[in-house]
């Protein structure tokens, strides 16, 4: 395993790019053509250099097979394929761990956000570690939304992140604080707080359009989306008092 993590990453093509789009694919065959000309209409008009990098999270229907086309067609489309399925903060942690550009963002594939809003976030990621979006005008039902209101204010309680939307699947990071992260089932619900934890870590939230689902189905439900960001509170509390932080001041490596 250890061999194949290193093969991967000597022969990483995001390595070219400036900015690296991590799309978790779980399912979503039905989303795949909209995914492909929302992104590639996206690529040229990004303020920075961007490559597209899906990870397939064990799909069971035919979106691996999509997504090896897709990356047929464009050279800017590249992707990982889990064995099986690993859950959402698996993916976007596998994301992080191979990219190798300045910047790595992360986007759902549902396209209720829009790629295009990442242009929005761009503008203030040299002065932040992390930029979030703000889902505006959510498009969910009102039970989705008071259950994520619920839970956002258990987190802020339990954290004191003071950030108001980290549901909203539109984020920028520098990658090498991205890549200092530490992994943990829930983690994507986090990343302002886990950011913090880091010397000079910061973060800032921008407002960004929001869309209903048009096409597949919806990963979450009450559990995942309610009950366990409550348990994943007291995770990151046990964790958030062991957290190792060290700078490397000198070496002869």
């Amino acid at each position: 395993m250890k061999r194949f993590a290193q093969n991967i990453l000597a022969s990483n093509k995001t390595a070219n790019y400036d900015f690296t789009v991590i799309v978790p694919v779980y399912n979503e065959e039905d989303n795949m053509e909209s995914l492909e000309q929302r992104l590639s209409d996206f690529i040229s008009v990004s303020k920075k250099q961007t490559c597209i990098l899906f990870v397939n999270d064990g799909s069971k229907d035919n979106s691996l097979s999509r997504i090896q086309e897709i990356c047929g067609r464009h050279e800017d489309f590249l992707y990982i394929s889990f064995a099986k399925n690993a859950g959402l903060s698996a993916a976007i942690k596998a994301g992080f761990d191979v990219t190798q550009s300045e910047y790595v963002g992360y986007i759902d594939a549902d396209l209720q956000t829009t790629p295009e809003d990442f242009n929005l976030l761009l503008e203030y990621v040299a002065q932040n570690k992390l930029v979030m979006g703000i889902r505006a005008n959510r498009k969910d039902s009102g039970f989705k939304r008071m259950q994520s209101k619920i839970a956002n204010g258990f987190r802020r309680m339990m954290t004191n992140d003071g950030a108001t939307d980290t549901g909203c699947p539109l984020k920028i990071l520098h990658t090498d604080y991205a890549k200092r992260i530490p992994f943990f089932t829930g983690m994507h619900r986090f990343l302002p707080a886990l950011i913090l934890l880091q010397d000079g870590g910061s973060y800032k939230e921008i407002p960004v359009r929001h869309f209903p689902r048009v096409a597949g189905k919806s990963k979450f439900n009450l559990w995942n989306r309610l009950i366990s960001p409550f348990k994943d509170c007291f995770a990151y509390r046990w964790m958030k008092h062991r957290y190792i932080n060290y700078s490397i001041k000198e070496n002869n490596i």
